[in-house]
């Protein structure tokens, strides 16, 4: 079982940037590919970033490439995602998500947050 926290969502003007972090319990997190997906109200749920359980693979979304970074401390059980030139259109609610496979395409995961609101003002 992991339990998954987010922090570091907030109100930010638009061109400004945002740190995400996302803290998991147990001692497997580095067993676990981890993502970052958004949810917009009225929008698809849309998964912006992924990385492999060592850190060593990363993928993005084409709507983010270029201004996210997603990262991850296997020795502090923690997941970043570092936002710049952040847009409106960055404005969601943002999740951190683990499963054991590693896929940009896949949609379930074993295990997610409760998500952090990210507001982006023009």
């Amino acid at each position: 079982q992991v339990q998954l926290v987010e922090s570091g969502g907030g109100l930010v003007q638009a061109g400004g940037s945002l740190r995400l972090s996302c803290a998991a319990s147990g001692h497997t997190f580095s067993t676990y590919a981890m993502y970052w997906f958004r949810q917009a109200p009225g929008k698809e749920r849309e998964v912006v970033a992924a990385i492999a359980w060592s850190g060593g693979r990363t993928s993005y979304a084409d709507s983010v490439k270029g201004r996210f970074t997603i990262s991850r401390d296997n020795a502090k059980n923690t997941l970043y995602l570092q936002m710049n030139s952040l847009q409106p259109e960055d404005t969601a609610v943002y999740y951190c998500a683990a499963d054991g496979r590693y896929s940009f395409t896949l949609r379930e995961y074993e295990f997610w947050g409760q998500g952090t609101q990210v507001t982006i003002s023009s």
